[in-house]
């Protein structure tokens, strides 16, 4: 299952329940926060049967804290960026 099955995802979401940095330095990319900013990707949850937002935040500031996004942000200069669909692919329960 994928994060995409039980949540919106996208960018310029003042609704969502909160955001990831989409673009920055590598350490940036993929914090997640909770003020809105248009450039983020926004985050709300669909499915609370299955997963709590707050839960889902800190699962989310778990993997930004272990660099998992470093290798995966593109760009060739100091200001690189991570894209939505990376976001949406985040494996929930493992096949």
């Amino acid at each position: 299952m994928k994060l995409s099955d039980a949540a919106t995802i996208k960018t310029n979401f003042p609704n969502a329940h909160f955001w990831l940095v989409r673009r920055g330095s590598k350490s940036q990319c993929g914090k997640p926060v909770r003020e809105f900013n248009p450039e983020h990707i926004g985050l709300k949850v669909t499915r609370t049967d299955m997963l709590l937002p707050d839960y889902l935040f800190y699962s989310l500031q778990h993997i930004h804290q272990q660099r998992m996004w470093e290798p995966l942000a593109n760009g060739t200069l100091a200001l690189v960026n991570i894209k939505v669909s990376q976001v949406r692919n985040i494996e929930l329960l493992p096949q």
